[in-house]
């Protein structure tokens, strides 16, 4: 053997080893990065970190209510303690109607966001990727969001009288601009080489949208989406208080406005809470799963250790 091949005999295996170091490497971060994914957190941690903060934060207020009921900064008439509301809850709840007013409120609203979604969102899309539609009705969207749903209902009320109809006009009036804008936002941040990508695959039109652009704008959607309930939710309280009629059934709305003529503060107070707690409800059972799953899949969220 020369001289030279024994000189490139080390030179060689130095290289592979090496790479084989690397490569080595490359696979340990891969399997660490699998392995953090994979990891479960702790219910002890899920309680400590999600569960205590808000349960001490609505212990924290309540215990303020009482302080403020027992040190008589106004009168009970104007400011009940919590045990008096309490008392309002438990007498929906023995009459049996507590359930039905909830569940009247929340299946117009979650039956009118539905119909806003499909409404809004192809609405959405074109605004997005039609400049002249976009010239003329992007100005408009924008108007229409800002504009307080209230200001819908004497209107509705009038076209369509006191019904159902009126009811879900508002919420569309409210909601439909709010996921139309959050679509559109999430598409202007697609990044144009997904477009061309599609575009070479084939993916154009109908195709493109359902494959590339809603996927990739899904984070601005779902936010457009989460807006959007909240409008729509805002609306039907707005409808409710001010329009009252027996073929419509009593909803949170019209329970809050029928305390308020009675001047009992004590319903007033939980007709507010029970419109609180639903809309707190359909976030966190709804949209915040809906979220964490869209941010985990893009590797923004993974589970803590």
């Amino acid at each position: 053997m020369s001289s030279t091949d024994t000189a490139a005999t080390p030179l060689t295996k130095d290289a592979g080893s090496a790479e084989s170091a690397d490569s080595a490497s490359v696979e340990a971060g891969l399997d660490a990065l699998e392995t953090v994914q994979a990891q479960r957190t702790p219910v002890s941690v899920v309680l400590r970190q999600k569960v205590l903060p808000p349960v001490l934060g609505v212990v924290l207020v309540l215990a303020v209510w009482q302080i403020a009921y027992s040190l008589e900064l106004t009168t009970p008439d104007k400011l009940p303690s919590p045990a008096d509301v309490w008392h309002s809850l438990t007498e929906l709840w023995y009459a049996g109607t507590l359930f039905s007013i909830i569940w009247t409120s929340v299946w117009r609203g979650l039956s009118g966001f539905a119909l806003s979604v499909v409404i809004g969102t192809p609405i959405g899309l074109l605004v997005a990727r039609i400049k002249p539609v976009r010239a003329a009705l992007g100005p408009v969207l924008s108007g229409l969001q800002s504009l307080p749903s209230v200001a819908w209902v004497p209107a509705a009320i009038i076209w369509l009288g006191i019904t159902n109809s009126a009811m879900y006009a508002v919420i569309l009036l409210g909601a439909v601009p709010s996921i139309a804008n959050g679509l559109i936002s999430g598409i202007d941040q697609v990044p144009p080489i997904y477009l061309r990508a599609g575009q070479t695959l084939g993916a154009t039109g109908l195709r493109g949208a359902r494959h590339i652009l809603l996927p990739a704008a899904l984070p601005g959607y779902l936010a457009g989406l989460k807006q959007g309930w909240a409008f729509s939710w805002r609306s039907l309280m707005a409808a409710e208080l001010i329009a009252s009629s027996p073929d419509l059934g009593l909803g949170l709305g019209r329970y809050l406005e029928n305390e308020r003529e009675f001047s009992n503060m004590s319903g007033v107070l939980l007709g507010i809470l029970l419109i609180l707690f639903v809309g707190v409800a359909i976030d966190l059972l709804v949209f915040s799963p809906l979220e964490r799953r869209v941010l985990r899949s893009r590797g923004l969220l993974v589970h803590s250790r």
